[in-house]
């Protein structure tokens, strides 16, 4: 697959790469630890942080053109180094929402109004249809969230597994596109989806939604295969999603997995991970905790509705609410809940 989109990059070609990583140096870290202290000073909502009250001299113009990069280009980006050993759970969410700030607004994550996420196993059910898998230690198969960018801070690797991957969905739809055009077909018609209870105002419990939307020139893929299973469990007389249309879910996948376009990342302490949802998948294996709280696998997510975000489809409207660039738009929210910024799990 020869292209010149930025977007449409596959493993091979990024193992070959170290500039999607990019370490964070003694001053880059004086100035989050800096802006983390006015912050406690003026007793700041964490809700309240943002890119204009959140200062960073000279770290603020590298985060703006990785944004743009995240936005525009390859769409992702891993950050080394955030000084998670050295600070308290407050603070390093601070110092994380403050790096989110830059790069867009936070949204929920849940129905519960979760600005921050603790990706970490609670005791949930993997097998129940409605249960969200990001909190049990089950494998997530390739997906992507309901915002324009997520991001994901580990403060603490697991014992064993929990391995990060990532995959260019625009690459794979073009590589499906050029050898199976058949199946490629079946990702531009809708899926019914399952909103696993968090169902906004106004809205039913399962909603229709293409995989694949092609806008103004660009792909787009919003893609959870768990949630389209989940409708076909859950809500099988709502379904209209088709044999042929699970054929085609089934090579996406394959692909998805392929050596040739999954790019495998091993999550270090104080990394962060950020991805462009609309031009990339991700997923996880499964994994084993160690017996101490305190060294369980934990990592803090964000979900960002972008500062320069690209143009979305009509279609995105039913998960997104509102996709004019500009506004907010992205995340959960259900009615009567109030956003908020939990320090641990629920």
């Amino acid at each position: 697959m020869a292209t010149n989109n930025p977007a449409a990059w596959t493993a091979t070609q990024m193992r070959q790469r170290i500039d999607w990583m990019v370490p964070l140096d003694a001053t880059d870290v004086a100035e989050i630890c800096a802006a983390v202290n006015r912050s406690m000073e003026q007793q700041q909502a964490i809700s309240a942080i943002s890119r204009d009250n959140f200062k960073l001299p000279t770290l603020g113009e590298k985060l703006a053109a990785i944004h743009r990069e995240v936005i525009h280009g390859r769409g992702f980006v891993l950050l080394r180094g955030m000084p998670v050993s050295t600070l308290n759970r407050e603070e390093i969410i601070r110092a994380y929402a403050g790096v989110g700030a830059w790069f867009g607004t936070a949204v929920s994550q849940n129905g519960l109004g979760h600005l921050v996420g603790h990706v970490k196993d609670i005791g949930n059910d993997p097998t129940d249809p409605a249960t969200r898998i990001y909190t049990t230690s089950y494998r997530q198969p390739f997906h992507t969230d309901s915002c324009d960018i997520v991001g994901l801070l580990c403060l603490q690797p697991a014992r064993s597994g929990g391995q990060s991957a990532i995959a260019s969905s625009t690459a794979i739809y073009l590589h499906m596109r050029e050898h199976t055009p058949e199946l490629a077909d079946q990702l531009k018609i809708p899926y019914t989806y399952d909103r696993k209870g968090e169902v906004p105002a106004g809205k039913q419990a399962t909603y229709p939604m293409p995989v694949v939307h092609e806008h103004n020139g660009v792909i787009n893929v919003i893609y959870a295969r768990d949630f389209i299973d989940a409708a076909m469990a859950r809500f099988p007389d709502q379904v209209t999603t088709t044999p042929l249309q699970i054929e085609a879910l089934d090579e996406f996948d394959r692909l998805a997995h392929s050596d040739e376009f999954k790019l495998e990342m091993d999550f270090q302490q104080g990394d962060i991970q950020l991805l462009h949802n609309h031009q990339i998948l991700h997923a996880r294996t499964s994994y084993e905790d160690f017996d101490e709280p305190e060294k369980k696998r934990h990592l803090i997510r964000l979900w960002l509705s972008a500062h320069e975000p690209r143009e979305l489809p009509k279609a995105y409207e039913e998960r997104y609410g509102e996709i004019v660039p500009g506004q907010i738009r992205g995340g959960i929210r259900v009615p009567g809940v109030e956003p908020v910024t939990p320090l641990d799990a629920a």
